[in-house]
């Protein structure tokens, strides 16, 4: 059973937007939840975390917000004005460490797959 389960990937155009979703399982720590991406060829990117009460949210990219509602165990990543170079896999992580803007997380899900065209 798949404790974080992401959506709202898809393909959009040069300067749109899209909004990712990921529902945790009720068991899974979620103390800290965040985002990375993958491009083909490069390594794991950090992108954005939060805490559970949501009122420290960080995130590496202007153009990406992180926010939760921890009502429904669901953290959001809203990517705004997205570029080619934003084309990759994204994947919601949760638990594990945060501090400063470096996240190191215990749970990851599956990914889901951002195309932007240009």
């Amino acid at each position: 059973q798949a404790q974080l389960v992401e959506s709202g990937g898809g393909l959009v155009q040069t300067g749109g937007s899209l909004r990712l979703s990921c529902v945790a399982s009720a068991t899974l720590n979620t103390h800290f939840m965040g985002w990375f991406r993958q491009a083909p060829g490069k390594e794991r990117e950090f992108l954005a975390a939060i805490n559970w009460s949501g009122d420290e949210p960080y995130s590496v990219e202007g153009r990406f917000i992180i926010s939760i509602d921890n009502a429904k165990n669901t953290v959001y990543l809203q990517m705004n004005r997205l570029e080619p170079q934003d084309t990759a896999i994204y994947y919601c992580a949760a638990g594990g460490t945060y501090y400063e803007g470096s996240y190191s997380p215990d749970s990851w899900g599956q990914g889901t797959q951002v195309t932007v065209s240009s």
